[in-house]
């Protein structure tokens, strides 16, 4: 709950014209509900986590990021680094 918390607040926080644009779409998906099964099944989401996708052209590419759960214990370090990882994700990187 934490880590989609923290997730949630950065992108509001740090992203919220790109939020308002559409150029960033942030859910919370419960894997566990039978009406999100194909969304599990699509990106192969296990337990709790976080999934960061990009598009590319007509290409999209799901990465799970395991890095924030080391970040849990320090909120803004969290935040500062997860901000990093998005900007990169924008800028193409």
């Amino acid at each position: 709950i934490t880590v989609g918390d923290y997730a949630e607040e950065t992108v509001s926080t740090y992203f919220a014209d790109e939020l308002k644009l559409g150029i960033i779409v942030f859910d919370h998906i419960n894997g566990e509900l039978p009406e999100n099964r194909e969304v599990v099944m699509k990106y192969g989401a296990t337990g709790s986590s976080l999934w960061l996708g990009t598009y590319n052209g007509d290409d999209f590419t799901p990465e799970q990021n395991i890095q924030v759960w080391y970040k849990l214990r320090d909120k803004q370090d969290y935040m500062t680094y997860l901000k990093g990882v998005i900007e990169q994700k924008l800028a193409g990187n």
